[in-house]
């Protein structure tokens, strides 16, 4: 597990890479891999995948067992090329620079890329001396009995990457996380100073009310931070405050969350006391914690149990099925008023035609009136003339009989 060295990189050839992720694939079932094992996976005869693997055993990137003939593992410098060598094919990096920190379970280098623009890789090397108690402390391992500290390296860098990436979208002040492979994570390079190097700062009572304030936003999103101290947290000349390390992050719903959150607040509230003489009585409660978010259900933090999920997501499904009754309950609504409107206005024009009917009808009666009278009127003047023809014709006859009796 010494430091990071990369000179070898170059000089891997195709076969070399092959027989290390072979190795990396039978290590899944076997402490050591056999030879033959070794040779099915990667394709290539027994005598040719003998003779890299000792050169890489030379090299230090394959260890094997003395007790056992022909079987050989992983070590923690072929690892580091196995990721290296991908973030390079993706060109995510191109070089790697300086170690820039180093802690109990974990390396800092700066790298750049191919314009020449400089990001942290942190490398995460669990079952150092210092570090070895993982299976008490973190819950990588859950079921398993037997497990290497490459896969649990490999299981810290996945969560703490969905981490970052979680907490970056929702606007906390972390690194921005860029791509990730295997144990190594590449993200932004802060530039600031770790608080544990600061001895002396302006208005000690802005930054304390700072990570206070991050404290409690943490867990109002669902997230317990668990080493939230001063060798985490990093400090800008302008006094911006950046959050790292977060593997450890459990949910606000695991049994032991409240110890936690307590412990984050006393942690900080103890070194502001010693190194810049600062102590403040109003710090925050767990108990008084309101959550707001569900960030620990979105990157399945530890203390979230597939019993919650399944209810976050059966509340989930309810809420979406009440937003859509409300929604067609609205169209129903808009549609039945629609009705209504048009049946109004259809009635509306129904008593109109009436109405001109009615008229018409009216007219028409009218004028049937006017007939029937002056139907009346030459009835009785034909009359009229009738009778003065008869009586006229009477004279005539009278004036004819006069005349004969003359």
């Amino acid at each position: 597990m010494g430091k990071l060295d990369v000179s070898l990189l170059r000089y891997l050839d195709r076969d070399a890479m092959r027989i290390l992720q072979a190795v990396e694939v039978g290590m899944k079932n076997h402490e050591y891999v056999p030879l033959e094992i070794v040779a099915s996976v990667a394709g290539i005869k027994a005598a040719g995948c003998r003779k890299i693997l000792l050169e890489l055993v030379r090299h230090k990137l394959i260890g094997y067992d003395v007790k056992v003939r022909n079987a050989y593992r992983v070590t923690y410098p072929g690892y580091d090329h196995l990721a290296l060598r991908v973030l390079s094919n993706r060109d995510v990096i191109t070089s790697v620079g300086k170690q820039i920190g180093v802690g109990k379970e974990s390396e800092v280098y700066i790298v750049a890329d191919a314009n020449a623009t400089q990001y942290a890789l942190k490398i995460h090397r669990l079952g150092r001396t210092s570090f070895r108690t993982v299976k008490t402390n973190r819950d990588y391992i859950k079921h398993r009995k037997h497990y290497s500290w490459l896969y649990l390296s490999r299981i810290a860098a996945l969560k703490e990457f969905a981490y970052m990436k979680a907490l970056h979208d929702c606007g906390f002040p972390v690194p921005r996380p860029l791509d990730y492979n295997r144990h190594c994570i590449v993200m932004d390079l802060i530039d600031g100073t770790p608080l544990c190097q600061i001895r002396d700062i302006d208005k000690p009572n802005r930054v304390f009310n700072t990570l206070m304030e991050l404290i409690v936003r943490l867990a109002a999103h669902g997230l317990v931070h668990c080493d939230f101290n001063e060798f985490n947290l990093l400090i800008s000349e302008t006094g911006k405050v950046t959050i790292i390390d977060f593997p450890q992050m459990v949910s606000i719903d695991h049994p032991n969350a409240e110890w936690y959150f307590d412990r984050d607040v006393q942690c900080i509230c103890d070194f502001f006391r010693k190194r810049f003489a600062y102590e403040s009585f109003a710090v925050p409660k767990f108990a008084e914690v309101q959550r707001q978010a569900n960030l620990d259900a979105d990157v399945a933090a530890s203390g979230f149990t597939s019993a919650q999920q399944k209810a976050l997501d059966q509340y989930r499904k309810e809420c979406d099925e009440a937003e859509d009754q409300e929604s067609e309950e609205e169209d129903d609504d808009d549609g039945d008023e629609a009705r209504e409107h048009a049946a109004a206005e259809a009635e509306g024009e129904g008593e109109g035609e009436g109405e001109g009917e009615e008229g018409e009808e009216a007219g028409d009666d009218g004028e049937g009136e006017v007939e029937g009278e002056g139907a009346t009127e030459g009835k009785q003047e034909d009359a009229g003339a009738a009778a003065e023809g008869e009586q006229s014709g009477e004279d005539d006859d009278d004036s004819s009989e006069e005349e004969e009796e003359e």
